[in-house]
């Protein structure tokens, strides 16, 4: 069977080189790609949303499975075009994955299903949204872009000042440009955040192995909102019966509202949940694998993903076996580029690739890159994924941080504390 997978970063990256392992693959694709999918798989110079040239390959080319990898082109309905060709295709409808599409939307959904999630109020007028934060006494507020905005569109506020200049950077400034026409304004959740992502045809729920993102841009989760500096798995924060808390009052209530509102959801479901001293609360819905998750999760998954998510785009994922994970942890440390979040400069040459590679258990997985004469060059923000495993975290982290120090280019930079809030965490509840 020949894959294709869609997107160009650290996700896809992971994906084809986990594809490419399957016993019942004989050639892996990646419209577009970067420089590490080029290695793992074969690129093929394809934008996402050109939806036309997509399909005509992927008949050209008898693609057996399609896996769409980032959020835009699902938003954007690249999985209805494919399902109206008879082509099959991993990933949500259009109208499932308003789910990530539109944070309104998403809290629509939770409160009719009676979901845990934090209180909040949808605004789509700057003054509203103004005399509403002012009259609050609760001044620890999150303002959230409505639409899609990398994982950017995100801010934390610990005062009503910081809350005012988050919605005028949002609705007057336009920052992330049309995703905020709508703002959400919830109350600020306390607790730890944990990435739970589960395989669904609509029916059956396979949840995956519990990862925690590191989503601040600097150590000790200071700094802006990225789209993930680092993740690990598995985080003792989620405990087995704390899971099936999560199982049973979020995951399988949102695929049954959504099967009830007329859009079945197929695909990786993706919940970011707030453990709190209340319990867990989902702080937002995603459609798709995870990225930085993606990349500790599949070093650990064993087995035939292939299969897997093939089954998931013929709804018959009750007939597959369980999923075999390691019990060894993996880390994921991303590097990034000097400027990042904001404004970064491109095409800077990549050294040390070879050296890291020599690392055992390693895999140096590429998000922004390209290959410019044979060189490896920055082509984005976040540029590596530098993921390992070991047989304990400890491990894991020191061959990860052994791999970023091999690997240089001018302006890199990455935190240096990933994985870490899982001993704080077993400090804090030893049992």
């Amino acid at each position: 069977m020949k894959v294709l997978v869609i997107g160009q970063g650290g996700r896809e990256h992971a994906l084809v080189w986990k594809l490419a392992q399957s016993p019942s693959v004989s050639h892996v694709f990646c419209a577009p790609g970067n420089a590490g999918t080029a290695s793992d798989g074969e690129n093929v110079a394809i934008d996402p949303l050109d939806f036309d040239r997509l399909l005509q390959f992927a008949r050209q080319e008898a693609i057996g499975l399609t896996v769409v990898g980032p959020e835009t082109p699902l938003v954007g309905g690249l999985v209805d075009a494919f399902d109206a060709a008879h082509l099959p295709v991993f990933g949500p409808s259009k109208l499932a994955a308003e789910l990530e599409g539109s944070k309104a939307f998403a809290k629509d959904v939770m409160r009719q299903a009676a979901i845990p999630t934090a209180e909040a109020k949808v605004f789509v007028d700057l003054a509203a949204a103004e005399s509403y934060i002012a009259d609050r006494e609760q001044a620890r507020l999150v303002v959230k872009a409505d639409g899609l905005a990398a994982g950017k569109g995100v801010v934390v506020c610990a005062d009503k000042a910081q809350a005012l200049e988050a919605v005028r950077r949002i609705m007057r400034q336009r920052e992330f440009g049309d995703a905020g026409n709508r703002l959400v304004i919830e109350e600020r959740l306390d607790g730890q955040e944990a990435s739970i992502l589960a395989l669904t045809d609509g029916s059956t729920i396979v949840p995956l192995e519990a990862s925690q993102d590191h989503k601040a841009a600097f150590d000790d989760d200071q700094g802006p909102n990225t789209g993930g500096m680092g993740a690990y798995s598995p985080t003792p924060l989620i405990t087995p019966p704390l899971m099936d808390q999560i199982i049973g009052q979020i995951l399988v209530p949102t695929v049954h509202a959504m099967k009830k509102r007329g859009r079945p959801f197929k695909g990786i479901l993706y919940a970011g949940v707030m453990i709190t001293n209340q319990g867990p609360k989902v702080l937002e819905f995603n459609v798709r694998f995870g990225d930085p998750e993606a990349q500790p999760l599949l070093m650990r998954l064993q087995g035939d993903l292939a299969q897997l998510l093939l089954a998931v785009a013929e709804n018959r994922l009750a007939d597959q076996p369980p999923i075999d994970w390691t019990p060894r942890p993996a880390v994921c440390v991303v590097m990034a580029a000097a400027g990042y979040p904001d404004a970064y400069d491109k095409g800077c040459p990549i050294r040390g690739l070879d050296d890291a590679a020599r690392v055992p258990e390693l895999k140096v997985f590429h998000a922004g890159t390209a290959l410019r004469n044979g060189q490896v060059v920055t082509n984005g923000g976040r540029v590596l994924g530098v993921t390992a495993l070991g047989d304990t975290l400890a491990e894991a982290k020191l061959r990860a941080y052994q791999g970023v120090k091999c690997i240089r280019w001018d302006g890199a930079w990455c935190r240096h504390d990933i994985s870490d809030k899982a001993r704080r965490f077993a400090e804090a509840d030893p049992a």
